[in-house]
């Protein structure tokens, strides 16, 4: 097992937001500190970089006055080397979140990707999303060794979720590559959420993630250099389902400037990732992810 020590910006999960907000979980690379694969942050750590939640009812020019949050802190998480590994690493980033503080309380999940929202009615939020796609080194693990590399890019698009009752999101995203690839790869999640008590919130669903053949090329793809390279057995992917799973989360308000959370994740790959001949000879389709994180929080006005 691995132990990675990530500093810079990074990701947050904002419990509590008014219409607008804003994230700030943006992973920077400082010299020799990253020792695993980048493209695996970019799936354990989904929103690396800041993001902006704009209803265009606030888009005035005072928007930015009122009372603000900001909250700093610190996860810890074990996860596969890459999609598809067997082998898991431990990392460690800090986190830091900025939102507008406000009366009403909305769910958000550590997969949100970038989102501004053009519309935010409460119930339907709509608008843009993105996210950066970490570049995938073959010296990050000794699986990848003799394989193409894949370069870092961007993922954009648009995502919309609606909220059925108080209790229940359901989020879809779609987002085209730029640069590290050119599919056209979506998103599904859905979380119920509960407060079993004023300081403890519950939350989990099932998730889905769908792509087209580039996306599986790039990942899971082996050609005949590769092939001859590695010893693997050549593979050639079409577009399908990638993976189906579930994530969940406990969240403690543990006093009411610091709160702490447990968090967990299985995804099983289907189709051409399962298919994938890195999976299946030496990877797992079972893809875990479990977390420990815990912020403090400092409130302002401007």
């Amino acid at each position: 097992m691995h132990l990675l020590v990530v500093t810079g910006s990074m990701r947050s999960k904002v419990k509590g937001a008014a219409v607008a907000d804003a994230q700030l979980f943006g992973l920077q690379r400082s010299a020799g500190l990253f020792i695993v694969s980048k493209r695996l942050l970019g799936r354990a750590l989904p929103g690396l970089c800041l993001v902006l939640s704009v209803s265009c009812a606030h888009a005035g020019e005072n928007w930015f006055s009122g009372d603000w949050y900001l909250t700093v802190g610190a996860s810890g998480f074990i996860a596969p080397e890459y999609e598809g590994a067997r082998k898991y690493l431990l990392g460690v980033s800090p986190l830091v979140s900025l939102g507008r503080a406000g009366t009403e309380t909305r769910f958000s999940s550590r997969n949100d990707n970038i989102s501004i929202a053009f519309i935010d009615t409460g119930a339907v939020r709509a608008g843009a999303t993105g996210k950066i796609v970490f570049e995938r080194s073959t010296d990050e693990s000794d699986d990848l060794a003799g394989l193409q590399p894949v370069e870092w890019g961007a993922e954009v698009g648009g995502f919309a979720e609606v909220y059925p009752t108080h209790w229940l999101r359901v989020r879809g995203e779609v987002r085209r590559g730029i640069r590290a690839h050119d599919a056209i790869v979506g998103d599904i999640q859905v979380d119920a959420f509960a407060d079993v008590t004023p300081t403890v919130r519950v939350s989990g669903g099932p998730r889905l993630s769908v792509a087209t053949s580039d996306y599986f090329e790039t990942y899971y793809g082996v050609d005949a250099a590769g092939a001859a390279a590695t010893g693997l057995s050549a593979y050639d992917p079409g577009a399908g389902l990638e993976s189906v799973g579930v994530g969940g989360a406990v969240t403690w308000k543990t006093t009411d400037k610091i709160t702490t959370s447990l968090f967990g994740e299985y995804a099983r790959l289907q189709g051409p990732a399962a298919a994938s001949s890195l999976v299946k000879e030496r990877g797992s389709p079972n893809q875990f992810l479990l977390g420990l994180s815990a912020t403090y929080r400092f409130d302002f006005s401007l």
